[in-house]
């Protein structure tokens, strides 16, 4: 049970509240990535990989506890339609997780002696997106994926991308942007299935602030996650942070699990049409003042998805160590 005791070691340690990452997909393009690609930011792991270890050492100097593997929208099925082999397609995957730990690893090789250093030794996170994410038809924020998707095909969709991404090392498995209970249930069932020794989050996503994006209950959805032991944290990404202190309430009364929320900046993204939409938006300043209420309300992990920066993830952070030490 040594692995599992990982992250409930970091909540702790830093005060009850640890910081994950922000937005990789924009920090690639401000580094100046080429994404438009049904891989999204997982074309980088083929084309511009040391990119994507600068931009998880963007995060770590940013203040991040947690850093995420640019395996979200990595998929074998995905790599094999770019007219790779099945040993190529696995190999990008196990690239994704060799790149965080790398970084990881050479960044607190040169702060942990650092004088008056207040980093972590950070952990990593594989991230696995939901089957709605490999389609690239935005229904990772509708939740339908057609009537010939079954429990097993899910399954079988997740399994081996979940067998290489463990066997990679990570500290942990974070499923992100999960839409619906049955992908929820698939993704626990796999868990004990393959019989996983590393902790694991599941994020879902809510286009209303009340529903996962299926539009189904979070009560049914937690229900499904809270049977499970392999399953230590539940919570929300990728949807606007005006949402969260709501969300984060309606799951302190469905779960005794941890909560994680990372929310993108607030702006609205048209999976349709492929482009962000105008809408009220939270700047790095607006973020900091809403991370203390956050933590308060319940959430003991916070970080942020699309469109947040290193810088954001420095404003949550400062906000978070100043608390700490003001205790």
């Amino acid at each position: 049970m040594g692995r599992m005791m990982v992250l409930e070691e970091l909540i702790e340690r830093v005060g009850g509240c640890a910081v994950i990452d922000g937005g990789f997909a924009t920090q690639l393009e401000n580094c100046g990535a080429k994404i438009d690609d049904p891989l999204w930011s997982a074309v980088c792991l083929i084309r511009e990989p040391d990119l994507i270890k600068e931009v998880h050492l963007q995060y770590l100097e940013a203040g991040a506890d947690i850093i995420v593997t640019s395996s979200y929208q990595a998929t074998i099925p995905g790599f094999l339609s770019k007219g790779m082999s099945i040993e190529q397609a696995e190999s990008l995957l196990q690239r994704s997780v060799k790149l965080a730990v790398d970084a990881r690893d050479s960044f607190w090789k040169v702060v942990q002696n650092v004088p008056g250093n207040d980093y972590n030794r950070a952990l990593v996170a594989a991230s696995i997106g939901s089957y709605g994410a490999y389609l690239a038809d935005g229904s990772e924020y509708s939740g339908y994926y057609g009537p010939d998707i079954d429990l097993d095909k899910l399954k079988d969709f997740h399994r081996r991308r979940l067998q290489i991404l463990v066997n990679a090392g990570p500290d942990l498995l974070a499923f992100e942007a999960i839409p619906n209970k049955i992908e929820a249930q698939a993704c626990v069932e796999l868990l004990e299935e393959e019989n996983i020794q590393i902790p694991s989050w599941i994020c879902f996503s809510s286009v209303n602030g009340e529903h996962a994006s299926s539009g189904e209950s979070f009560k049914e959805c937690l229900d499904v996650l809270n049977k499970s032991e392999k399953v230590k944290v539940v919570g929300i990404n990728c949807s606007p942070p005006q949402f969260m202190e709501n969300l984060i309430s309606k799951f302190r009364g469905l779960t005794k699990k941890a909560i994680a929320i990372y929310p993108n900046s607030g702006e609205v993204w048209d999976g349709r049409a492929k482009r962000w939409l105008p809408s009220e938006c939270f700047d790095d300043e607006k973020f900091k003042t809403f991370v203390l209420r956050w933590h308060k309300l319940g959430a003991s992990l916070i970080g942020g998805c699309c469109r947040t920066t290193p810088s954001t993830i420095r404003a949550v952070s400062k906000v978070l160590k100043d608390r700490t030490q003001a205790q």
